[in-house]
């Protein structure tokens, strides 16, 4: 049975919970409080000062009261008409019947080549990086030594005697970290390259994305790492990584692809064994 509200029935104001920017406060201040640990310790400090306060104004909105505000209840005339079911036949699926469930990408890179165009792709940047090191400074180990500054303090501050140099703990260090990257990268491009509709946009992609990436870290290593920002030969780096997106965009894009199961049948994907439900799988083989 449905009763249908009169005006004398309906309340003129509703009581809601009050509007407040108190967890915004708190979010702000934690994000200062993480910020000020690669920056200032100020910024740390200001940001606990704002997470607390906004955590104390917080908690008493709620405690221990909940603050409400009453928000008037429009009239009946005035609402939005009720929504109108219209029921309609939903099509069965029916078992050996492929495509009823179609996502893109049908086809992917195996895994294996993404980690294959990191390897690569990291020797092609890699080389590009030495280069700039011999012709600028003499040294392949100025390249190899900056990258290492960012995880050895020792080497944020060092001079160019040093930087040209070699160090065994930058090295290992240097080595490690852009291998790591490298094949994180690599894993990336095999998994976003199979969504891009052409060879065309493949390759745009892996020419724009390295961009945007160097645009990235121009933007924020200053605020990071001043002392590394300015050791830094931007054209050269950017060169890095344009060579790194091409050669792993390559090696992934020309490699086979796997099929996925968005296509197989129901049955297919269940794992159950049941002759004649897949008649097109079992003549392919």
């Amino acid at each position: 049975m449905v009763f249908e509200q009169t005006q004398e029935q309906i309340p003129a104001n509703l009581a809601l919970p009050a509007p407040t920017a108190w967890p915004f406060v708190t979010a702000f201040g934690l994000t200062l409080l993480a910020a000020g640990l690669v920056t200032q310790p100020v910024i740390s400090l200001v940001g606990l000062v704002l997470a607390l306060r906004g955590a104390v104004g917080w908690f008493r909105e709620v405690l221990p009261v909940e603050h409400h505000e009453f928000v008037r209840v429009r009239p009946l005339e005035q609402r939005a008409r009720p929504i109108t079911p219209a029921p309609h036949a939903v099509a069965q699926l029916k078992p050996g019947v492929a495509g009823h469930r179609v996502r893109i990408p049908a086809e992917i890179h195996p895994y294996s080549s993404g980690l294959k165009g990191g390897i690569i792709g990291g020797v092609a940047m890699a080389l590009v990086a030495c280069t700039y090191g011999v012709i600028t400074y003499g040294s392949i180990w100025y390249p190899i030594n900056l990258l290492a500054a960012v995880a050895l303090p020792s080497l944020a501050d060092a001079d160019l005697v040093q930087l040209t140099a070699f160090h065994s703990a930058a090295f290992v260090v240097g080595v490690m970290t852009h291998g790591v990257i490298s094949l994180l990268v690599g894993l990336l491009f095999a998994v976003l390259l199979p969504m891009l509709p052409s060879r065309r946009t493949a390759f745009w992609s892996s020419l724009v994305s390295p961009l945007l990436w160097s645009a990235l870290i121009w933007a924020t290593l200053r605020l990071i790492n001043p002392a590394l920002n300015a050791r830094i030969d931007w054209i050269w780096f950017i060169a890095s990584q344009v060579a790194f997106g091409l050669t792993t965009g390559y090696v992934v894009h020309h490699s086979k692809m796997v099929e996925t199961m968005q296509t197989w049948p129901l049955a297919a994907r269940a794992g159950i064994e049941a002759p004649g439900v897949m008649p097109e799988r079992g003549s392919e083989r």
